[in-house]
């Protein structure tokens, strides 16, 4: 939290600071947007906005369409199971003398249980498919079992009752509610509805029994379902909010990240430093061996060597502005580099050549000039 400081004269305010803006301490308020490193460490450790409640929904509602397809089908072959189970039993006890073995039983169940899960398989497998797909919606494909290694900072007793009274119980409690709400309301709408026909069950067939619940069932799933969704749609959204005010940063949290990440700006300053320094040296030994030095005169200087058995062109051995420029013209003095002042042409090989490149060929004719009437010069002195 920051507090402000408001100084005042005459009763007028003069000047306002918020201290929180020179605050570069641990705390501090939440600013910063979260960075790329930061969502994609939170992501390794299994932090991700996800909604289980909306995963539940979906899912619920494909396998309700489902059954709406194929619910004749899987009651008929759930009826005809039904059929088997108890018109085997009689004439499995008379052939044992009216006693089934322990044995005999569990073989019984297991290819009960079997023909089940052969008739729900391909609900089994849609609700499968659709968790799974609405999950990598969420929150793409980025396995981790970083949530599955046990944090023993949760068995601390003052944690777990931090956690019981904080927002997020409170939210999952309203959410719980609601969906009480919600599954009590849609199958008293339902029932209200068919309540005379459920009322007449014992005078339908068992064929007409099993088909009137089978779709009664699926009327109230598919509206609790649809209902569901929207709880799923807001607490979708209250996990992105939370998520990302939980990601937010200080100023201070983003100073030490690029510290991490990219190193100490200070260090990468002062090697930058160190750099151009011993940049600046080099180009400096490099001046006595130049043919001429061009200047602007004050503001720019430019060094110039020539040499066929190095290159076709004249080259830049130094350049630079301002005093860098005046430190050129001095060690060029101290060796008896002829100095030749022509603004335009040192600005334009400022500008357009780097150090160590040749001069373009446009620049040839006025180039040639000075270095003819420098060479002139010496001859002149007895230097060539």
């Amino acid at each position: 939290m920051s507090y402000p400081y408001e100084y005042k004269r005459n009763g007028e305010y003069l000047l306002k600071l918020d201290l929180q803006f020179f605050a570069d301490g641990e705390g501090g308020d939440k600013t910063e947007e979260p960075t790329q490193k930061k969502l994609d460490d939170a992501r390794k450790e299994g932090q991700v906005a996800k909604s289980q409640e909306l995963n539940s929904a979906i899912s619920l509602i494909a396998v309700f369409l489902l059954l709406r397809v194929i619910g004749f089908y899987t009651g008929t072959r759930f009826l005809e199971l039904f059929y088997w189970v108890y018109e085997g039993i009689p004439e499995h006890t008379v052939i044992t003398g009216g006693e089934i073995s322990v044995r005999d039983f569990c073989i019984y169940v297991n290819r009960c249980a079997l023909q089940m899960l052969i008739i729900l398989l391909p609900i089994l497998l849609v609700g499968f498919a659709i968790s799974i797909i609405v999950n990598i919606i969420q929150v793409k494909w980025a396995p981790t079992t970083k949530p599955l290694q046990p944090k023993f900072d949760k068995l601390s007793p003052l944690s777990g009752i931090k956690r019981l009274f904080s927002a997020e119980k409170l939210f999952e409690l309203l959410k719980s509610v609601v969906k009480i709400i919600i599954i009590g309301y849609m199958a008293y709408i339902t029932l209200k509805d068919k309540l005379g026909m459920i009322l007449l069950l014992e005078q339908f067939s068992l064929k007409e029994g099993v088909a009137l619940v089978l779709d009664t069932v699926l009327d109230m799933g598919l509206r609790i379902a649809i209902l569901y969704l929207i709880v799923g749609i807001a607490d979708y959204a209250y996990r992105r909010w939370k998520f990302h005010k939980d990601m937010m940063m200080t100023k201070q949290e983003v100073k030490d990240e690029y510290k991490n990440s990219e190193g100490d700006p200070q260090i990468k300053g002062k090697i930058r430093q160190k750099m151009r320094e011993v940049s600046q040296r080099r180009m400096m030994a490099a001046i006595p061996q130049a043919d001429v030095v061009i200047t602007n005169p004050t503001h720019f200087a430019v060094a110039l060597r020539y040499d066929v058995t190095i290159a076709a062109a004249p080259i830049v051995v130094a350049k630079g502005t301002d005093f860098l420029a005046q430190k050129i013209k001095e060690v060029a003095r101290e060796n008896n580099v002829d100095i030749v002042e022509n603004k335009p042409l040192a600005r334009m090989i400022y500008h357009n050549v780097e150090l160590g490149d040749i001069i373009p060929p446009e620049l040839y004719q006025a180039v040639a000039e000075i270095l003819a009437f420098v060479y002139n010069q010496k001859e002149q002195r007895g230097e060539m």
